[in-house]
This record gives structure tokens, sequence and C-alpha cells, in this order.
């Protein structure tokens, strides 16, 4: 290898784990974030134990099951995906990366309905049922909207970014030398998977 090729190998791989650092850096951001909304949580479920169990059991334990077995199996999916264009095969990491988004869309299917139906039984911010309920619960329904709200925005940022990853492969611009970025949509898609399985048996799991 000529002296010019190790240098731009060398100048590659540089800018491989600069990328890589930035993304652990974005990501420890986004672990504070939620971290400081769990804090919150877990303050205000102290203080109105009672009213917290009675206001979850509004929430449909079955929509939130099956959105945490869809997750799971999106993290498993981009995971595929990221191993088969390492090992060159980029028609099954395509094929993966699309199964990753029809899950993705799939949640927020499942979410729509559930968040629908709450708010057809006045059960959202600001409604006079809301506001007649006692405060543990009228907090307990604020977090939820909030935080699974939060949760629902990034998984609209993770559709777009795999869809480019997506648009990226199928135009070779990554490959099995060149992958980075798709490894780093893998993480930030792994990192919305592992909020929600905390936000599952926060909201769901405590009737």
């Amino acid at each position: 290898m000529s002296s010019h090729q190790e240098g731009t190998v060398a100048h590659v791989h540089r800018d491989d784990i600069g990328a890589k650092m930035g993304m652990w850096l974005f990501l420890f951001t986004e672990v504070l974030l939620f971290g400081g909304m769990f804090l919150v949580y877990a303050f205000y479920r102290f203080q109105h134990q009672d009213q917290f169990r009675v206001a979850a059991m509004e929430l449909n334990t079955g929509i939130g099951t099956l959105n945490t077995v869809i997750l799971l199996t999106s993290s498993l999916t981009v995971a595929l995906a990221i191993a088969a264009i390492q090992k060159g095969n980029r028609f099954l990491s395509v094929l993966m990366l699309n199964i990753t988004l029809v899950f993705a869309v799939m949640f927020m299917v499942n979410k729509y309905f559930e968040w629908s139906a709450k708010i057809s039984h006045g059960l959202f911010p600001g409604s006079k049922e809301m506001l007649d309920l006692p405060n543990g619960q009228i907090l307990f329904y604020g977090l939820y909207y909030v935080m699974t709200g939060l949760h629902a925005l990034h998984v609209i940022i993770g559709v777009v970014i795999l869809s480019f990853m997506l648009i990226q492969l199928m135009k070779k611009k990554i490959t099995q030398d060149n992958h980075v970025k798709l490894e780093n949509a893998g993480l930030y898609w792994h990192l919305v998977d592992l909020i929600w399985i905390f936000l599952f048996p926060l909201f769901y799991l405590i009737q």
C-alpha cells in the first residue's frame, strides 16, 4: 500500500472514531434528558402512589406490551442490517432496514390509536374531565403525555434517520468498508428502544 493510500485509510479511520464519539456524546445528553424526567416521575409517584395506580388502570397494557415487542424486534432487525452490510450483503441489509421501518410505523400507529382513545374519553391535558381528577392522576397523565410524546418524537426522528440510511445503502454510499453512519443510526435506534423499556413498566405495569 502506498503512503497516500495509508494516509487516506488513517484519515477515514480517524473520521469514523470522531463520528462514533460524537454519537456517544449525543446519546449521553439524551440519557440525561430522560433521566431527569424519570427522576421527576419517581418523585411524584412517591407522593401519589395510590392515584398513580388508579390512573394507570386506564392505560391499555395490551397495546403497551405489543409496542414493547415491536420495538425490541426492531432493535434486532437494525442490528441484523448492520451485521449484513459488514459482511458485504447489501440485499439483506436493505431488507432488514425496511423491516425495521415497518416496525417503527406499526409502533406509531398503535400509539395513535392509544392516544386517540384517551382523548376521546377526555383524558388529555387541559380538558374538563382531566381537571376534575385528583392532583395525583392529573400529574400521572401529564407525565404520560409528555414522556411518551417525547419518545414518539424520537421514534419519528429515528424513522427519518433510518430512511436516509436506507437511501444511502441503495445508492451504495454505505458499504462494507464504510458503514459508520449506519452503525450510529443503529445506536440511536437502540436508545429509542431502551427508553421505551423504561417507560413501559413505569406507566403500564403499576396497576
